[in-house]
């Protein structure tokens, strides 16, 4: 039989865990939202508020609705504020070892039957299962980004996961409105395995001078119909992920049509991500994007 879910805590005020408390506030369960800082919180908490205005302005939520959703959400500085949650979603940075210590920190202070989650786009869950001390309560519940408009979450269950963590972790999804994909736990999943990859070649593809920015951009999006261009998709997500989900997928199959483009390491080395610091494949501080090679 399926968990209860009816609190949920949110570690992590960034892009995809601000997304992530909108959309399960605005579905009806409480959610305390957790960060390192208060600054932090204030600024996922503004991104909320202007999310979901823009959502009244074009009539796909109420006001009232969007009133109530804010009402559910609570903010908490301290993993101990999310004990008596029934669910805890983790979106810290695509690292394992920061990721590791956030679960033994949080089980420490959880209840027993709580169940844990992360939103991890490419490492194994087996593997982060095995930092707790409830495997067969963890699993993976990858959210795509921006959450509020993406209906696709997969769910990625650890060789420990059990039926019941599975069942309550696909009505969860089910009330946030989402479609599940039910992945195996491989590395990066499905939809990063398939779309990194193609991301990592479009670097390539600059790398080695067979296009500027603007014409391989222009030619996935007029081309093949794409919504955004494979280096403008990067900048959004952030090239530290980026190069993070493809070491990832590197190490893990070991095949090196995983390499990480050489260019893609020196843009993140340069402090380059993308959006979030202004500069990646685009300069984003003027009032307009301008390519930076």
């Amino acid at each position: 039989m399926a968990a209860v879910i009816k609190k949920v805590g949110v570690i992590g005020a960034g892009q995809m865990g601000n997304g992530i408390a909108h959309v399960a506030a605005l579905a009806g369960f409480d959610v305390l939202l957790n960060d390192v800082s208060a600054e932090r919180l204030k600024s996922g908490m503004a991104t909320i508020n202007g999310n979901l205005a823009r959502q009244v302005s074009k009539k796909v939520v109420t006001e009232d609705a969007k009133t109530k959703a804010l009402s559910r959400i609570a903010l908490a500085e301290k993993l101990d504020d999310l004990a008596d949650c029934d669910l805890v979603i983790e979106t810290a940075v695509e690292k394992e070892e920061v990721k590791r210590k956030i679960f033994h920190e949080l089980c420490a202070v959880l209840k027993p039957e709580a169940i844990v989650a992360s939103d991890t786009s490419s490492i194994s869950i087996t593997r982060l299962a095995a930092a707790t001390d409830r495997p067969e309560r963890f699993i993976g519940i990858h959210f795509m980004n921006p959450v509020p408009l993406m209906e696709l979450v997969e769910l990625i269950r650890g060789i420990a996961t059990d039926d019941s963590t599975f069942e309550a972790a696909k009505e969860f999804v089910a009330k946030l409105g989402k479609q599940v994909a039910v992945s195996e736990d491989f590395p990066a999943f499905i939809v990063n395995r398939i779309l990194l990859p193609m991301i990592n070649e479009a670097i390539y593809t600059l790398y080695e001078g067979v296009g500027n920015v603007e014409a391989i951009d222009a030619a996935m999006k007029l081309g093949a119909h794409h919504p955004m261009g494979p280096l403008e998709l990067a900048d959004f997500i952030g090239l530290d992920t980026c190069l993070s989900i493809m070491q990832v997928l590197h190490e893990g199959l070991a095949d090196s049509k995983y390499r990480p483009c050489p260019l893609l390491v020196k843009y993140v080395e340069a402090g380059w991500l993308g959006r979030k610091t202004q500069r990646g494949f685009y300069d984003y501080r003027g009032a307009k994007p301008v390519p930076t090679r």
